[in-house]
């Protein structure tokens, strides 16, 4: 059997604002990056599209509501950027690359995985039941559908969730 270490891997772990995906990300830490490898680790945080609201729906934003929106949408991605540098700050032999970008999570996820040519893809699963998964879509879901490589979606135990 080959060395899992001698294999240079890239490695995208998607991550959101939920503790779920952290909990995804350490887990990855722990389990899937090997001590002296060659991977690299993307780190991928996709900035949902702002609503769209029309005059017709009784809703009329100025500019600066807008520019607040933008600014708030721009703060909590870079919250989500010094989170996981923080996580990853102790790896030593590892390539860590963080990435924003902007869009549909499932559709941007699917693009990067496959534009970046990742090995695996790591995400959290917000454990939604089954009729909130089918109001509001499953990432998780959508990528492991559609990419090609193996999708690997972390759950949190339940003795630590917060969901019930």
């Amino acid at each position: 059997m080959a060395d899992v270490a001698a294999k240079e891997r890239k490695i995208l772990v998607a991550v959101d604002e939920g503790e779920e995906s952290m909990h995804a990300l350490s887990w990855c830490l722990r389990n899937v990056i090997s001590e002296n490898s060659k991977d690299t680790l993307v780190v991928l945080y996709v900035k949902p599209p702002r609503a769209v609201f029309s005059a017709l729906d009784g809703y009329w934003f100025s500019a600066d509501v807008i520019a607040a929106m933008d600014k708030h949408s721009n703060d909590v991605a870079e919250c989500v950027v010094e989170k996981v540098k923080k996580m990853c700050k102790d790896l030593h032999d590892v390539k860590v690359e963080t990435r924003i970008e902007h869009g549909d999570p499932r559709d941007v996820i699917c693009q990067m995985t496959e534009k970046l040519g990742a090995d695996v893809l790591v995400m959290g699963s917000h454990g939604y039941g089954l009729i909130k998964r089918a109001l509001l879509g499953s990432v998780s879901n959508h990528c492991a559908q559609n990419v090609k490589c193996p999708v690997l979606i972390v759950k949190e135990p339940k003795s630590t969730s917060t969901k019930n």
